[in-house]
């Protein structure tokens, strides 16, 4: 009989206090009651009670719920795609002002059938959130969107207060880690949003976790910064299935610490890091403090 294969315990310090309070239920109704998907869901986010019940934030997800990619990390369904709302970005900005919210995310689905990769939406989310909550800062975070220049440039655009596109992981594990993606083009879309709107802070992630070393992610830092990139989220790897990637390592608080120090020191304007962190999480919070460091390095 074959060997069973080895599982790496989960550490006490990723266990989750649950919280279903009034405001995480509204917002769950609120969702189904406009036809939306958040990735807080899709992507089994482990911090999606903290967000919806105590911060009343959420990362919507447009485009629809089924992605044309099967990046092995990832709980989003993969599939040939049929929906295309135009009517989406509408709902998605009355749901922001129904919110009161101070900073929202849009992210989406891969959708790798569609020629302008879904950009057009997405700039109209952007547009119709500042018209009904002019108050309120637009993070975005796209797929490469087939790395069409002309595809970027629809969102770039629409002035959202950030671009986030994720690197993902180090260089390395891409292949293996990411459909389709590649490691230079995530480095390309990166330095072109940047060139085009330079007053336009850029965010990327990282998942720690997948057979990565602390050199590799050093020199994936480097890499970030060398295409200017300001704002930078590690976080700890969670396997959403048994189908999905196997975790190598569980890195330890204190070794996150001293990344987020690494980050510091290579130029980041801001750096969240630890277990825990997501690429939205407490991004409100990164925004503030990415324009505060912005300004004391200036």
């Amino acid at each position: 009989m074959a060997k069973k294969e080895e599982h790496v315990r989960k550490p006490e310090w990723l266990k989750i206090k649950l919280n279903t309070n009034d405001s995480y239920k509204g917002l769950k109704k609120l969702m189904r009651e406009k036809n939306l998907h958040t990735v807080c869901e899709e992507a089994k986010c482990p911090n999606i009670h903290e967000c919806w019940a105590e911060r009343k934030t959420a990362t919507f997800m447009i485009l629809g719920d089924i992605c044309t990619r099967a990046c092995r990390f990832c709980a989003v369904k993969t599939g040939l795609p049929t929906e295309l709302d135009e009517q989406e970005p509408e709902r998605v900005a009355e749901s922001v002002k129904l919110m009161g919210l101070k900073h929202v995310v849009i992210t989406a689905v891969a959708r790798d059938d569609l020629k302008d990769g879904g950009s057009k939406v997405f700039a109209e989310t952007v547009r119709a959130i500042r018209r009904q909550s002019p108050f309120t800062s637009v993070e975005v975070l796209p797929s490469d969107m087939g790395g069409k220049e002309e595809n970027l440039k629809n969102l770039i655009d629409a002035n959202p207060n950030i671009f986030n596109y994720n690197v993902e992981t180090v260089r390395r594990l891409t292949p293996t880690v990411r459909a389709r993606a590649t490691y230079e083009r995530t480095l390309e879309v990166l330095s072109r949003a940047k060139a085009m709107k330079p007053k336009i802070p850029t965010k990327t992630s990282l998942m720690l976790g997948l057979g990565e070393t602390k050199e590799e992610i050093i020199e994936t830092m480097d890499d970030l910064r060398s295409v200017d990139v300001d704002i930078l989220t590690l976080g700890q790897y969670l396997q959403p299935t048994k189908s999905h990637l196997k975790i190598q390592k569980y890195w330890t608080p204190e070794e996150f610490a001293e990344l987020k120090e690494i980050a510091m020191t290579k130029g980041f304007k801001h750096c969240e890091s630890g277990p825990l962190v997501r690429s939205s999480y407490h991004a409100d919070e990164q925004v503030d403090a990415a324009q505060k460091n912005a300004a004391i390095m200036n």
